[in-house]
């Protein structure tokens, strides 16, 4: 099963980024109940190894970081996504180094990668591509989204199914922060 860990979007701040996302041009703009910021990619794994990981997590104690935005950016040289970059928290890479050292326990091999904490708000794709000309355009019309800083109470495990539409994601777990 495809998974991940992550942290859904604080409420107050999904409407300002569904607006963000309509106004720009092209792409798949991710459903409003998908706006996360993904703290480890699990790849496929084993319900055995989800359950292990599953297991470890319930039982840590586990920060609860404080979200805040830094400005919407465009990933990739040929836009791949359109995001809302977070600002650098203590808490938020103590929580992501606690759920990878609970996933390396459970046996999953995690690719190492920079932290870029960020919100996927539009994909591009060779079926919706990026306009070069609109997309620039557009983001520095829009601004920064009207969300202020947020604590976060939970993290989510969830199974992500890939489909021509994009990706399905389903919770299959959640650990309290901060407790």
């Amino acid at each position: 099963m495809r998974a991940f860990v992550g942290l859904s979007v604080p409420e107050p701040w999904v409407t300002p980024l569904m607006r963000a996302s309509a106004a720009l041009p092209g792409g798949r703009a991710v459903d409003a109940d998908d706006l996360h910021v993904t703290l480890a990619f699990l790849d496929d794994q084993s319900e055995a190894v989800l359950e292990a990981l599953h297991e470890s997590l319930e039982t840590r104690a586990l920060p609860a970081p404080t979200l805040r935005p830094a400005g919407l950016a465009v990933l990739g040289t040929k836009p791949r996504a359109v995001v809302l970059d977070l600002a650098p928290d203590p808490a938020l890479t103590q929580l992501r180094e606690a759920v990878r050292i609970a996933a390396r326990g459970a046996g999953i091999e995690l690719s190492r990668e920079r932290f870029r904490p960020h919100v996927t708000l539009l994909r591009y794709g060779s079926t919706r591509p990026a306009d070069p000309i609109r997309l620039p355009r557009a983001l520095s019309g829009i601004g920064m989204p009207e969300v202020a800083p947020a604590p976060v109470r939970l993290a989510t495990l969830w199974s992500s199914t890939l489909t021509p539409d994009g990706p399905l994601y389903e919770p299959l777990a959640t650990y309290p922060l901060g407790v």
